[in-house]
């Protein structure tokens, strides 16, 4: 693994270790703003890359891999931040493969899951069958899901996280798709979006995650 990125170690209660999607790295300008507005949250943010995108590489890493790279960041994040609330997950692929990686085996350490876009499915392909997992994820999990998201049909996600039980919180952004970003008539800029994803996941965090016990 690369050498990280964090964010906001000073005055941190959590961190959140946060993988980016299958198309962009992280140092997007998303991942970038996302972990700003975290940090503004008292939560601190852990960025890596997985290996196919260190190589530049278009095609996104195996399973074994992507969860490997999973495990590596969360150590690195627990070591960096050993008192505070550790969560894991990330925008769409990166929050699919920390899911997984959970799912086989819990991450040490690791309260809460966070996605930021869930790939349930490939575009213009409804299905659940991504989900299955999620069931064996055994700890907290925020969705976080624009209406308009193509990767993620509402008839199938709010089922979903209904049978998932109290394990799972779904938040949605009115209008946004799977970038988050969505028209003007919505009365809300991107930057309103990013800001709203943070409070979210500090909520989250007080009201699911915290009165928990460790996993670990």
């Amino acid at each position: 693994m690369s050498k990280p990125l964090v964010e906001g170690l000073r005055g941190a209660h959590a961190g959140y270790v946060l993988a980016h999607g299958a198309g962009a790295g992280m140092t997007h300008p998303f991942m970038t703003a996302v972990s700003v507005a975290l940090a503004a949250q008292r939560i601190a943010t852990l960025r890596y890359q997985f290996p196919y995108m260190e190589q530049r590489s278009k095609r996104p890493d195996s399973p074994a891999v992507a969860h490997a790279a999973v495990r590596a960041a969360v150590a690195e994040a627990a070591r960096r931040l050993p008192e505070a609330t550790l969560i894991a997950g990330g925008k769409s692929f990166g929050g699919r493969m920390t899911s997984q990686a959970q799912a086989i085996e819990p991450l040490r350490g690791v309260r809460g899951l966070a996605f930021v876009g869930f790939p349930l499915h490939p575009p213009r392909a409804p299905s659940d069958e991504r989900a299955r997992h999620l069931f064996d994820v055994g700890i907290p999990m925020l969705f976080l899901q624009g209406t308009r998201d193509e990767l993620a049909d509402l008839s199938l996600l709010q089922p979903l996280v209904a049978k998932l039980g109290v394990n799972a919180t779904l938040e949605l952004f009115a209008e946004a798709d799977h970038s988050f970003h969505a028209p003007l008539r919505s009365g809300h800029t991107d930057a309103d979006r990013i800001a709203r994803i943070a409070e979210l996941v500090a909520a989250w965090i007080a009201q699911a995650v915290i009165d928990r016990p460790s996993s670990s």
